[in-house]
């Protein structure tokens, strides 16, 4: 079994709005062990050049490979290169979501679940769903 999970770093955010990218940049990793446990890892090496990651959700699925899942998620979203951005320090999980996306595939659950479409409030938990939801398939 592995755990799918989406972190999310302040600082990252921060330098990425400056930049120009935007606000909503997340992390996607596949760990054996928690996820917990992984975003502490990812704090003590810095990944990303951070170390001020936050667990946002995490999933436990049937084995899956990181780099299929992040193959599979960079089809509906955009993966930040970090050779093009060195400040990233080689993080290849990074990706930037478009609230829109999130927006969509959430509203269209409602209906065909036959509950009422209203305007959306994103939170940083509908949008880990998002990208778990997409990185497993």
């Amino acid at each position: 079994m592995s755990t799918v999970f989406v972190a999310q770093s302040e600082s990252l955010r921060s330098w990425a709005t400056d930049v120009g990218l935007t606000k909503h940049v997340y992390y996607l990793g596949v760990v054996v062990e928690d996820g917990e446990a992984a975003v502490a890892a990812m704090n003590a090496c810095r990944a990303g050049g951070r170390d001020d990651w936050k667990l946002i959700r995490q999933r436990t699925v049937a084995d899956v490979d990181e780099a299929d899942a992040r193959e599979t998620l960079a089809r509906k979203e955009t993966r930040i290169d970090p050779k093009y951005y060195p400040q990233l320090r080689g993080s290849p999980g990074i990706f930037k979501v478009k609230t829109a996306n999130v927006e969509n595939q959430m509203m269209v659950q409602r209906a065909l679940a036959g509950e009422l479409t209203k305007a959306l409030r994103l939170k940083a938990t509908d949008i880990a769903d998002y990208l778990i939801r997409n990185a497993v398939g």
